[in-house]
């Protein structure tokens, strides 16, 4: 397998294994070194990186030892969260585009639809209050493996977003100091079965996020961690996405309603961030349910982020 680096980055972390088990390698002109092996690393997991991040950082740049080719090597999501926040009707383009898709026939007019929620964004944004739910660990998968696509999911859908990963931990962190416990970011397909979404039997409790985000694979990660440091203005990346080589989503995070910081400092109020943990920064325009065209098994959905590298995920039947 090709794993050149990511463009215009000196090196990226991930996670591999060969004829043992999974271990931390730092990505570098194509090469992999295994970071167990080098001293004053010597971390067994890409999230033991990152509990010790600021002091690991500056090591890697100038790391040696034996490089392995990729030949032979399995890549895996480059870390394990314990926890996954995930942010919902982030993007103004995209919430517009569903508010009207969503909208029952004969109801309002789309003109309507799109300026109410346009209003409505703007309220939210006036009152910082990010939509932030939780997703498991369990639906993480690799950037390179199959998406099962359960025999009960009707309706599954893409959703390509930036991952903000956390180093230092954080609890209730001001915004203009969040980023700080940003040690890294990487690519996350959020996947939506979307008849799942709202609860047709109990209309008045809302989403069902369980359901409708969770299944085994319907999260992929990865393929990398690229350093924060590397990364440059997160509010400024373009995440595309391609089916079957036609592109889909193709947005600038410039779109973002809530940045990063705000995500980050709005979910640090709440809950205790740990390293490894992952803040995802929700879906820009151009999923499934915009096109009338959801996934099926044999469809391949190629994302990118820029500077973050390529996921390629097939889309398999589960009876498959």
């Amino acid at each position: 397998m090709d794993l050149p680096s990511p463009p215009a980055v000196p090196f990226a972390v991930g996670a591999f294994s060969g004829a043992g088990p999974v271990f931390p390698g730092l990505v570098k002109d194509g090469r992999v070194l295994d970071l167990r092996t080098v001293p004053g690393v010597r971390a067994e997991t890409t999230r033991a990186l990152l509990e010790r991040w600021d002091d690991v950082l500056p090591l890697l740049h100038d790391a040696t030892g034996e490089w392995l080719e990729p030949d032979g090597l399995q890549v895996h999501a480059p870390v394990e969260p314990r926890q996954i926040l995930q942010s919902g009707a982030n993007y103004r383009t995209h919430v517009i585009d569903l508010a009207v898709a969503h909208e029952p026939a004969g109801g309002r007019p789309a003109e309507q639809v799109r300026d109410e929620t346009a209003a409505m964004m703007d309220r939210r944004a006036a009152e910082d209050q990010p939509y932030l739910f939780i997703g498991l660990p369990s639906s993480v998968s690799g950037p390179y493996d199959d998406v099962v696509l359960p025999e009960w999911c009707e309706k599954p859908d893409w959703e390509l977003e930036l991952a903000a990963v956390i180093g230092r931990p954080a609890f209730r962190v001001p915004r203009e100091r969040a980023l700080e416990h940003v040690a890294a970011y990487t690519i996350a397909n959020d996947l939506t079965a979307r008849e799942a979404v709202f609860r047709r039997d109990m209309p008045e409790i809302g989403t069902d996020w369980l359901r409708a985000k969770n299944a085994p694979t319907f999260t992929p990660l990865g393929p990398y961690l690229v350093p924060a440091a590397f990364v440059g203005d997160p509010g400024d990346l373009r995440v595309t996405l391609r089916l079957n080589g036609e592109v889909m989503q193709d947005e600038s995070t410039k779109d973002m309603i809530f940045d990063v910081a705000r995500l980050v400092s709005h979910a640090s109020r709440t809950v205790r961030l740990l390293p490894g943990d992952l803040v995802l920064t929700g879906s820009p325009a151009g999923n499934g349910l915009h096109w009338g065209r959801l996934l099926r098994p044999g469809d391949v959905m190629e994302g990118s982020i820029t500077g973050l590298g390529v996921q390629r995920n097939l889309c398999a039947a589960e009876d498959a």
